[in-house]
């Protein structure tokens, strides 16, 4: 049987590749099989996801010189340090330039997997399996990798496209809630910048998005997967339109550097961010409630508790996206239409950071 019910293409000329979204895709060895690029093949997990499905990717990766890496969970561990293990491992295991580094897990592994093979060899083959929605729906899609810094959230990395992506819905039924919620964060955000439609779909399938109905969960993801492979498409390397996908994330980011990325989970992060967003947007407010009865129905926060404006100014100075001095800010005209802005009241945005504890 054919497990794949959605194929979502990235289009890049000839790093173009497909997304792959289905039911029981770790035990669909002849797909898995063609997109490695030969014989050795290095598993990246953690220790939550590898004992779940690490077994079974390795079966379906029979025949193959298959090495495992296993990583500490958290955000706290996407750190240099942990990117050196990879890469030790990698030259331990003799691995050439035809290997193919498999990440099995969350944006954590996505990301830290990814910008291993970005820098071993200069660059080599990688595939993403996520197992989180939130990898699922954004981190695993696109090319952006790396780890973070004391000073901020991704500072360190490259941009490397996958061969591929597998997406087994499957692995979504053990994921603990609170990190399946996170996940919904990211889900709502693509609704919120680019797609009113689908954020209407989105308050009308709410419920059954929560439960994990596999029908809905699937079109969720093919469709956050669909709208991000246009934008990937049309910015690779976040020059332009793409920024529009930080929609949140600049405040989001700011709160976990502010806890030492301890206290929030990203997707939670990025929910608080979307609602400070929204509040430095000139939308109306029947459209800033329904953001904000959207994130909490998927049992997101949307205020932090201890954080202080002076902090958050502090680290969203060190964001990516400051340019020329600017933090640039992602803003809504309304929902479905996001911008991207640097010209905005500075005593509102301090006004709105002062909210940020509700």
């Amino acid at each position: 049987m054919n497990a794949v019910s959605h194929t979502v293409r990235v289009s890049l000329g000839a790093r173009s590749y497909d997304i792959l979204i289905g039911r029981g895709l770790l035990q669909q060895s002849a797909t898995l099989q063609r997109a490695l690029a030969g014989q050795q093949v290095i598993v990246v997990s953690n220790v939550t996801v590898a004992p779940l499905y690490l077994e079974a990717l390795q079966r379906a990766l029979d025949g193959y010189a298959v090495q495992t890496h296993v990583l500490p969970d958290g955000e706290q561990h996407k750190t240099l340090e942990q990117l050196s293990g990879i890469l030790d491992m990698a030259l331990a295991a003799n691995a050439a330039r035809d290997v193919t580094f498999v990440a099995l897990g969350g944006g954590v592994v996505g990301d830290m997997t990814g910008f291993a093979a970005a820098c071993y060899m200069r660059g080599v083959a990688f595939i993403q399996i996520p197992t989180t929605l939130l990898a699922q729906v954004d981190s695993s899609v696109g090319g952006k990798t790396g780890v973070n810094h004391p000073r901020g959230k991704n500072l360190i990395g490259a941009f490397h496209q996958p061969a591929a992506v597998f997406i087994d819905t499957d692995t979504l039924q053990t994921l603990p809630e609170r990190e399946y919620s996170a996940g919904m964060a990211e889900v709502i955000k693509y609704g919120a910048i680019m797609d009113r439609e689908f954020f209407a779909w989105l308050e009308a399938n709410i419920a059954a998005l929560m439960a994990r109905d596999a029908e809905p969960l699937a079109e969720a993801i093919a469709r956050c997967c669909t709208l991000k492979a246009q934008i990937v498409a049309e910015d690779e390397t976040e020059q332009g339109r793409r920024a529009l996908l930080n929609f949140g994330h600049t405040f989001g980011h700011a709160v976990e550097a502010c806890t030492g990325y301890a206290t929030w989970l990203h997707g939670e992060a990025v929910a608080i961010g979307m609602r400070l967003a929204a509040d430095m947007s000139d939308i109306e407010t029947g459209e800033r409630k329904r953001l904000s009865a959207l994130l909490h129905a998927a049992g997101l926060p949307t205020t932090a508790g201890g954080l202080t404006c002076e902090q958050l100014l502090e680290a969203m100075g060190h964001d990516k996206k400051v340019l020329a001095g600017q933090i640039r800010l992602i803003l809504l005209r309304a929902l479905g239409a996001a911008f991207v802005s640097s010209d905005y009241d500075r005593s509102r945005l301090v006004s709105v950071l002062e909210q940020v504890n509700g």
